[in-house]
């Protein structure tokens, strides 16, 4: 069987019904919807994802990536994403492998294997997507079989999740790796501003407050705050109030004016029309249709 037959077969039997399952492999979770979804929203955490059968869309911002077995996905920082599986069905189910990113095998890994030519001057994106090569595929395959061989998995799974980073840290994404090991780039001052955004999205957060964070002027940090996420400060603060009030009704049934309050909005009339403009329905109205 080709690497990508064999993935998708290893996923099957390892992720037998829709949901998403958290293996023996640390870092790594395996996720599988027999059916197409409808966009919802989720946090990316620093992670790759390896389809190996199917095809999704991942929604930043305005930003459409859509994603299958020739390109993996590489989040870089915490992002609010709309996201929805767009290619599967009961004989061809959408398959995916999803590996978090160990910052501190990546800081090793950078040190020891400088880039040629200098550090990349740009800040680089929050989300990325590169064409798969064979040498991450094979390392992938490689990690995922040893889910048939359990007895292996504590010696040989720290050493193939190493290679995979590896297989990233010199490929199209290492510019991008190379930033989120290095404590004083760009990209590691913003990501720290997410952090302290996520813990206090319910609050006012003051520009100025997650700008010294970060280390930045206010400008600068606006500007590079857009660049890894595609949104100004105030903007990912709305969106992560949003989706955690679609939680809350959807998932702990509250009501839409509970919901708002919950997630930092004084304004119910406020938190509507922010809601309807990200989602196209009032609160109510769209939680009662996810819902069924």
């Amino acid at each position: 069987m080709s690497p990508i037959m064999i993935l998708t077969d290893v996923l099957r039997r390892h992720a037998p019904e829709d949901g998403t399952f958290t293996s023996p492999l640390p870092g790594v979770k395996l996720i599988r919807s027999s059916t197409t979804t409808l966009p919802m929203p989720v946090v990316y955490e620093p992670t790759l994802c390896l389809i190996a059968q199917g095809r999704k869309r991942a929604m930043l911002g305005r930003t459409a990536y859509v994603y299958d077995p020739a390109r993996y996905l590489l989040a870089s920082v915490d992002l609010p994403i709309m996201g929805s599986v767009i290619e599967a069905s009961a004989d061809h189910p959408y398959l995916c492998l999803q590996i978090d990113l160990d910052m501190a095998i990546l800081g090793e890994l950078a040190l020891r294997f400088p880039q040629a030519g200098g550090a990349q001057e740009r800040t680089a994106p929050g989300l990325m997507l590169h064409d798969m090569s064979p040498d991450l595929l094979d390392s992938a395959v490689r990690l995922v079989r040893l889910l048939d061989t359990p007895d292996d998995i504590e010696a040989l799974a720290p050493l193939t999740v190493r290679e995979i980073l590896y297989r990233l840290l010199i490929g199209p994404s290492g510019p991008a790796l190379r930033q989120m090991a290095q404590a004083g780039s760009r990209l590691s001052q913003i990501s720290r501003a997410i952090l302290w955004i996520r813990e206090n999205f319910r609050d006012a957060c003051p520009i100025e407050q997650a700008a010294e964070i970060a280390g930045m002027s206010r400008s600068s940090f606006h500007a590079h705050f857009k660049e890894v996420t595609s949104m100004s400060p105030l903007e990912f603060r709305t969106r992560l109030r949003l989706q955690e009030a679609q939680r809350l009704m959807v998932g702990d049934g509250l009501d839409a004016a509970s919901a708002g309050f919950n997630v930092g909005y004084g304004s119910p009339s406020q938190f509507s029309r922010d809601y309807a403009r990200m989602f196209g329905l009032p609160p109510a109205r769209h939680a009662g249709s996810l819902r069924g």
